[in-house]
C-alpha cells in the first residue's frame, strides 16, 4: 500500500512527527551514564501515553521478528544496530546506543532513529560511524523531490556510505509511512538512480541508513528481534521521517533545536 496524504493528513503527521522528535531528545538526554535499557523503554511509554498517542512496538509482529515486540523503543547497543529489544543493561562511558522510535496518533505515523555516543568518551571510529550516517540521510532527503524516483534517494545514500568505507546491508532500509508504521514504497540504502517509484507531493517516507563498521552481514540475538552485526563490530542508524512536497522534503521528525 502506498498512501498520498492531502493538507489536513498532513498536518497531523506533521505533529506526530514532532511528537516522536521531541520524545527521542529527551531520551538522549537522559540516557547517561548508569542508565538501563528498561528505563528508557518505561521512560518512552510513558511519554508516548502522556501524549494520547500509541506505540508502534508493542504489538508488532512481523513474520521476521519473532513476535510481538512487546516494548516501546527500540534500543541498540554497541555491535546492535536494528530492532534492539530493551533488556536488563546498564550503559557505560563510550556506548554507542541508537534509539529507534515509531509512534501514531491523529491516525498517522511517524519513525526516527538517533545514534550517540554516551558519557563523555568519543571513540574516533564510533564519531566517524554516526558522522557518515547523518550525512547519508542528508543527501537522502536532498535528493527526494517530486519527480525523482526512490532510486536516486537509495544511490544518494549509498554513495556517501560507499565513499566514507562502509559496506552496504540492503536486507533493511527506508519504507512508506502514513496511517500504518511500514508501507511501500521500500527505499533501499543502495541503488541506481532513475529507478523505482516516482515520488509524489503528499507522500511520506522513513528513510534510514545504517551501517557496521566492518561488515555486511547481521545475525540475530537468541531473543528473535535484535540485529547486531555478525563480527561484533560497531554500528550507527539514523533515521527521519520526510513529506514529499511541492518543491523537495519537509523533515517531519526533526528536533527543535536542530
Amino acid at each position: 500500500m502506498i498512501e498520498i496524504l492531502n493538507a489536513a493528513e498532513l498536518a497531523r503527521a506533521r505533529d506526530t512527527g514532532a511528537l516522536v522528535a521531541d520524545i527521542l531528545q529527551t531520551l538522549k538526554s537522559r540516557s547517561t551514564v548508569g542508565t538501563n535499557l528498561m528505563d528508557i523503554d518505561r521512560w518512552a511509554k510513558d511519554m508516548i501515553v502522556d501524549a494520547g498517542a500509541l506505540s508502534c512496538y508493542v504489538d508488532y509482529a512481523p513474520s521476521f521478528g519473532r513476535g510481538p515486540f512487546g516494548h516501546y523503543i527500540c534500543t541498540a547497543v554497541n555491535d546492535a544496530v536494528l530492532h534492539g529489544r530493551p533488556y536488563d543493561y546498564t550503559l557505560a562511558d563510550g556506548d554507542l546506543l541508537s534509539l529507534d522510535l515509531a509512534v501514531s496518533r491523529g491516525g498517522f505515523a511517524a519513525d526516527a532513529a538517533i545514534s550517540f555516543i554516551v558519557g563523555g568518551s568519543t571513540p574516533p571510529e564510533s564519531v566517524a560511524m554516526i558522522s557518515a550516517t547523518e550525512r547519508a540521510l542528508a543527501a537522502g532527503i536532498a535528493a527526494a523531490r517530486p519527480g525523482a524516483r526512490t532510486g536516486d534517494i537509495s544511490h544518494a545514500i549509498g554513495s556517501v556510505l560507499i565513499e566514507a568505507g562502509y559496506s552496504i546491508n540492503t536486507e533493511y532500509g527506508g519504507h512508506g509511512i502514513g496511517s500504518t508504521m511500514h508501507q511501500d514504497p521500500h527505499v533501499s540504502n543502495a541503488g541506481r538512480p532513475g529507478r523505482g517509484y516516482t515520488l509524489r507531493p503528499g507522500l511520506l517516507l522513513a528513510l534510514e541508513p545504517w551501517i557496521m563498521a566492518d561488515t555486511a552481514e547481521l545475525v540475530t540475538d537468541a531473543d528473535g528481534w535484535t540485529l547486531r552485526s555478525a563480527t561484533g563490530c560497531r554500528t550507527a542508524h539514523s533515521e527521519h521521517t520526510i513529506a514529499i512536497t511541492g518543491d523537495g522534503a519537509e523533515i517531519l521528525t526533526l528536533p527543535k533545536q536542530a
